[in-house]
């Protein structure tokens, strides 16, 4: 199946899109005093309180709609919330809508871009009621950027929200070679035991158990010949079952997801080359399959990475570190100007974070500022944690170089981050995010969802700025 490209988009100002005014509560009464009586009355009537998300459509005497009231909420409310406005866009019927100028530009930002996530509906295998409500671009916000932005977390959902059966190694090259030709990049995957001839075991080997038409690759895109230099590296395991060290049937449930790290690097590239930054953009997968077979790793194998470290495999559920070991190597073998690496790599960073807050490792200082400022700024929650030295004898095994899997239960996200960073050239930074919204919450539905992508892109100027 051929993948189509999402393309969410503001529509264009024009005056006949019907009002909608954004309401706080403490400004209902004046609001209300202005309006028409019989609309005041009505909107008295019906009790509409300005609650956060809450809705309320005007109608005029002949029964059409004069105008829509979306409530703000409180400012503990909004204090709290995300986009909690933005389900609006769901309860109102087909039409184009126009802001009224009651909001700051940042504020008027935040409402469109949520509007455009919560019109986002997995569509391939069920018909969905997807919202036929479309707002105008508010005027000041930079329409382009939202849509691009938009594009970019939609290709993530689609991309984690797809089972696996339909998004194995090869499907999920098919949209990453697809992409590279939609923005005039380069691309290549290289495949099966190919990957022992270009020296990227770790791949092989927890791919290698795979059934032939799911074999382990490594997916290379590039774009630009000017700028500093960018390189992703994303964790694309297809499906997870936990290899010998099996999973259990209810830990082996969201294992779909666990590509979420190469869905968000896609979508954060597909962000990048429609907005045209001015960089060299290098993109790398590795996309496995951790299944069983004959042919699996095994607990107390020792691997040999692409860049010559020796890893003890004391589980093989600890997968993703081990492809992304290999693509890490090869991405500093470039020295790019900055390397990050995302990845649904740790049940560790959800007990630490929960769900909505992914983790970031850096040893630059200046980058995690940057990052915590653009996170705030993206309304894209982060949190920096630490690369603590007093670990990395966790991760230094008897017998080998290093151990994917170091016992005693503590500090997972951590030792999984200092592993990875044997692995990689400074400047760099890892996210261990999670990839899924457990439960819809505005402009956000149950299932993919991206992480850390729009802090990343709101950084990006500084960061790569200072590279220069």
């Amino acid at each position: 199946m051929t993948y189509t490209f999402p393309t969410p988009t503001l529509a264009a100002p024009h005056e006949d899109a019907t009002p909608l005014y954004l309401i706080a509560p403490e400004d209902l009464a004046t609001f209300l005093a202005g309006l028409p009586p019989a609309q005041g009355a009505f909107a008295g009537a019906t009790g509409f309180a300005a609650g956060a998300g809450e809705v309320l459509i005007l109608p005029e005497v002949d029964g059409s709609i004069a105008g829509v009231l979306i409530g703000r909420g409180s400012a503990e409310a909004r204090r709290r919330g995300r986009f909690v406005m933005a389900g609006a866009a769901a309860r109102l019927p087909a039409g184009d809508y126009r802001l009224v100028p009651l909001l700051t530009h940042d504020e008027a930002e935040e409402f469109a871009l949520g509007w455009l996530f919560e019109s986002y509906r997995f569509d391939r295998y069920k018909a969905q009621n997807t919202p036929k409500a479309r707002l105008v671009a508010p005027e000041g916000v930079d329409a382009g950027r939202l849509n691009a932005i938009a594009a970019g977390e939609y290709l993530t959902r689609d991309l984690v929200n797809t089972p696996a059966a339909d998004m194995g190694p090869a499907q999920l090259a098919n949209v990453a070679v697809a992409l590279a030709d939609l923005h005039g990049g380069t691309s290549g995957v290289t495949v099966g035991d190919a990957l022992l001839d270009a020296n990227f075991p770790m791949i092989h080997a927890v791919g290698r158990a795979a059934a032939a038409d799911r074999a382990p690759r490594l997916i290379e895109m590039n774009f630009g010949t000017t700028g500093p230099r960018l390189t992703l590296v994303g964790k694309g395991v297809c499906f997870d079952t936990g290899g010998l060290d099996i999973k259990p049937a209810a830990g082996m449930g969201l294992m779909k997801k666990d590509m979420g790290g190469a869905a968000t690097v896609l979508g954060l590239a597909h962000m990048i080359l429609q907005l045209n930054l001015p960089l060299q953009l290098r993109v790398l997968v590795p996309a496995v399959e951790n299944s069983i077979a004959g042919g699996a790793m095994r607990p107390g194998d020792v691997l040999t990475a692409r860049n010559g470290l020796t890893v003890e495999v004391n589980n093989t559920d600890a997968e993703g570190r081990l492809v992304l070991a290999d693509a890490l190597a090869l991405a500093s073998e470039d020295a790019p100007d900055l390397l990050i690496s995302m990845a649904t790599l740790t049940g560790a960073a959800r007990v630490a974070l929960g769900p909505d807050v992914p983790p970031f490792y850096t040893d630059d200082d200046s980058i995690a500022a940057t990052l915590a400022a653009a996170s705030t700024a993206a309304r894209d929650p982060i949190w920096r944690m630490p690369f603590h030295p007093a670990y990395e004898a966790l991760i230094e095994p008897g017998i080998a170089d290093l151990d994917n899997a170091p016992g005693g239960g503590m500090a997972g996200s951590i030792t999984a981050a200092l592993f990875l960073r044997r692995f990689a050239a400074a400047p760099y930074v890892h996210f261990d995010i999670y990839a899924w919204q457990q439960a819809a919450a505005p402009a956000r539905p149950k299932g993919g969802v991206g992480q850390g992508a729009r802090a990343l892109l709101a950084a990006l100027p500084q960061l790569l700025g200072e590279a220069q």
